[in-house]
This record gives structure tokens, sequence and C-alpha cells, in this order.
């Protein structure tokens, strides 16, 4: 089975804001699951526990489970978040291969 790892904005300036962006990211994973992969939805993984440890810790944590993917799949306008450039510049540097946008 090939795991893929979503790729999208977590952060907002509202609470509402980020659980916009979670739910954009879990229904991407839900698509993703019913094609038969794998799907680490780091949105889920630590959905509103940003105020439990510096978003570095996230950041850090999210780029590790990042490196064992085969595929990252882009959500729309991932490019405005910092951490989704990141995972994607991580993604180029390991050879991970790319999904566009949805």
């Amino acid at each position: 089975m090939k795991l893929i790892y979503i790729v999208g904005k977590y952060t907002a300036k509202t609470t509402i804001g980020k659980l916009i962006n979670i739910y954009r990211a879990r229904r991407a994973a839900k698509r993703l699951w019913s094609y038969g992969y794998a799907v680490i939805c780091p949105h889920s993984n630590s959905a509103l526990m940003d105020r439990y440890a510096p978003l570095q810790v996230f950041y850090d944590g999210t780029i590790e489970m990042l490196k064992k993917c085969d595929y990252i799949y882009l959500l729309k306008d991932w490019e405005k978040s910092k951490g989704a450039r990141a995972e994607y510049q991580t993604a180029l540097k390991y050879g991970i291969e790319i999904w566009g946008a949805e």
C-alpha cells in the first residue's frame, strides 16, 4: 500500500479558520483512503493541539512523517502556508512524488 501525505494550510487567524483548513484536509484524506492509499493527514493528527507545544515542534514532527511517504497531495492554496512550503521542499529533496492541488 502506498503512503500519501496531505499538504495544505493549517494555521489561520481564527479557530474557525483552522477548522475550515482541517475540514478541507480531512475531505481530501477521506477520498484518498477510498482510493486505497494509506493517508497521513497532519491536520487531523494535531487538530487544535498547537497551544500545547510550539508550532516548530509540529513542523519538525510532520516533516519526519513526510519523509516516509511515497507521495504528497497538495491542497488548494498550499503555497500560502509556511509549513506547507517546507513540506513541499522536503518532498523535492527526498524525491517524493508530488500530486496537484484540488
